[in-house]
């Protein structure tokens, strides 16, 4: 079919694509300039302070005020901090502080970091209410159970990104709390009829539109008792219906990953990022891998669908409009920093070590008695990572040198105990309470030696009987530090 330059610079105009390295591809800078709304970065291409800003200058000056984006929580999920952990403190602990104040301080102090670095759209908050505590992908990521406390954090947060000029992105609507899948890999069902989902679901993203969160972005989970057997992001009665007619939101919707196999295994992304357009999204995040190839392949289908009657030219039109007015407000919200590192210090800020920590040692709770330390034996279970985490570090090693990581399927606990004799004993768990075997194994731990101290780095929704119980809710560097410094370590500052 001919080409026509008007509807490949529309379909662009709802792309939020990623590419490969620490440099911007040719694809990339070219399809800037012809129209595409902007760029999503994973820590494949972070490589520090000097490198990212270069590369989102050079990305700023392909097109006018582009959006550079990224999935930057804080806490457990975060892409600056992926190579040592995040100096600031999830959501969870935030949640368990229960202060908005330090909430919106710390995304104010995210946010300036973030925008230094030559960032203007940040995906998060997460602002799920986690009911379910096996839930494989929401966990520290939110700020808890309640609804009420999570809309007044959501609030803050949104508040916070938004004072230094990064658009905020409330997540993931309709609620992907109360799931037992992760829509990485499958279609999560959550079971609410319309009356739980408003009292529990949309609370908080009825609180983050009042804050004036510039974008939300959809789940890729089911409501049946809704009548959307298919995913949220692809249902016009979620996105248009209920998030734009009975919410009343009229910023930007985006679209959680398109590669994430919960909205597109089978029928491909392509046609996912069509359907999703037709539902009512605005601007579509394509994933982690889909680059120059798989992004022409989706503005074709896009300009196909148009012709074909299948996407309505005012659809695309009113999508592409909206993506514009996020980027002139983003141009017109600049806030004048300097760019002094990935460790948050920005011109008339805290630095993010001083907040943030300060923040991570007020949510940490113990139970139980933390008796002076000599010489302790510190073991971690190793827990997988979720999808959306990936690998960052997370632990006590940077404290105390000589930490040793296990593996719950393959270690001889009657090794680590007898290596544990005349030493005290630390045993680290990240949500012990998914884990059946890395339970088992503490609790065998604890009745051998009940003056044991048990650090759960994760949601402490299950406890073993120890002598004292910490816990850090969540794993972030600063998690780590302020239970090291309970514990007694010779240094507050880690050792990298």
């Amino acid at each position: 079919m001919p080409a026509d330059p008007t509807l490949d610079r529309l379909a662009n105009a709802t792309l939020l694509v990623p590419f490969e390295s620490h440099h911007a591809p040719r694809w990339v800078l070219d399809g800037l300039a012809d129209g595409i709304a902007g760029v999503c970065l994973f820590h494949n291409n972070i490589g520090g302070a000097e490198q990212v800003t270069a590369l989102t200058r050079e990305l700023a000056a392909a097109a006018d005020a582009p959006l550079v984006s990224l999935d930057e929580e804080g806490g457990d999920v975060t892409r600056i901090g992926q190579s040592a952990g995040s100096d600031y403190p999830g959501n969870a602990a935030l949640g368990a502080i229960d202060d908005t104040a330090l909430t919106r301080a710390v995304h104010r102090a995210l946010g300036a970091e973030l925008r230094s670095l030559g960032f203007t759209l940040d995906l998060a908050p997460a602002v799920d209410v986690n009911t379910v505590d096996d839930n494989p992908t929401i966990g520290t990521r939110s700020f808890g159970s309640d609804a009420e406390l999570v809309a007044r954090h959501a609030a803050a947060a949104v508040a916070g990104l938004q004072d230094h000029g990064v658009a905020a992105c409330a997540k993931h609507f309709p609620g992907h709390g109360a799931t037992h899948q992760d829509s990485h890999t499958e279609l999560p069902v959550v079971d609410a009829d319309p009356e739980l989902l408003a009292r529990r679901e949309l609370v908080p993203f009825r609180s983050a539109i009042a804050a004036g969160a510039r974008s939300l972005l959809t789940a890729h989970i089911s409501l049946p008792a809704l009548g959307t057997p298919e995913p949220a992001t692809l249902a016009p009665s979620i996105v248009t219906g209920l998030l734009r007619g009975e919410l009343g939101f009229d910023g930007v919707v985006i679209s959680d990953a398109l590669e994430m196999e919960g909205v597109s295994n089978g029928i491909g992304v392509p046609e996912a990022a069509v359907r999703a357009l037709v539902a009512g999204c605005d601007l579509l995040c394509l994933g982690r891998f889909v680059y120059g190839d798989e992004v022409a392949a989706v503005r074709s289908a896009i300009v196909r669908a148009v012709r074909d009657g299948r996407l309505s030219g005012e659809r695309l039109e009113e999508a592409a409009g909206r993506t514009q007015a996020l980027r002139r407000w983003t141009r017109d919200h600049q806030v004048r920093t300097v760019p002094t590192g990935l460790d948050g210090t920005a011109a008339g800020l805290p630095a993010a070590d001083a907040i943030g920590l300060d923040g991570a040692r007020r949510a940490v709770r113990v139970d139980g008695i933390v008796p002076p330390l000599h010489d302790p034996l510190v073991v971690e279970f190793d827990a997988p990572p979720g999808i959306a985490v990936g690998e960052v570090p997370w632990g006590l090693s940077p404290w105390f040198p000589g930490t040793e990581r296990v593996d719950p399927a393959s270690v001889d606990i009657a090794t680590v105990l007898e290596r544990a004799v005349d030493r005290d004993l630390v045993v680290v768990v990240r949500d012990a309470h998914r884990h059946a075997a890395t339970r088992r194994l503490i609790g065998e731990i604890c009745r051998n030696r009940p003056d044991a101290v048990v650090v759960e780095m994760g949601l402490p929704a299950w406890r073993p009987e120890c002598q004292a119980h910490i816990s850090t809710y969540g794993a972030a560097r600063v998690n780590g530090q302020s239970a090291a410094e309970l514990l007694g370590a010779a240094s507050a500052t880690p050792v990298r």
